[in-house]
Formats: structure tokens, sequence, C-alpha cells
């Protein structure tokens, strides 16, 4: 799985979970809880939703680390051994 797939599938598992959600209107670095009104219960839906897309347990010792789009994807891309995206090689 690229980076961008990873970020396709944490944007999905949102939406799953709160349909209302329009992923182009959300700020990848700023926490989530503060964008979308989504309480405990529906993230850890998410993060359930992304260990069986991903195949990523997210213990919950680790959630205070992932509360934006990018440190979420960042955390995955990590723990999937994906090789983030860099630069285009010039």
């Amino acid at each position: 799985m690229t980076e961008q797939e990873i970020r396709d599938t944490v944007l999905r598992a949102l939406r799953n979970v709160a349909p209302e959600i329009d992923p182009a209107t959300l700020s990848p670095g700023v926490p989530l809880r503060e964008q979308v009104d989504i309480d405990s219960v529906d993230y850890l839906r998410v993060l359930v939703e992304l260990n069986e897309k991903v195949g990523v347990d997210i213990p919950e010792a680790d959630y205070a680390r992932i509360a934006t789009i990018d440190q979420l994807v960042a955390y995955l891309v990590g723990r999937t051994g994906t090789a983030r995206a860099g630069p285009p090689a010039g």
C-alpha cells in the first residue's frame, strides 16, 4: 500500500463512520475532533476499520499520537513499512 492509498483509506474510514464529512474541507494538520463532530466511540470505529483495511493494530496508548490525518497517515506508514512520498526526483 502506498502512502496515498493509506491516506485515501483513512478518509474513506472517516466517511464510513461519519458520512457527513467532506474530506475536501479537512485540514490534514488540525486535530480531527476539532474539525468534525465525532466522539470517542466513532473514532474507535475508524481505527477498527483501519485495522481491518491496513492490517495495523493501533494500541490505545498510541491514540494521543494520531489526532490529525497527517499523524494517522504517518503512523500507519511507519507501521506498515511503506516508503514515504518525497519530492520528485530531478
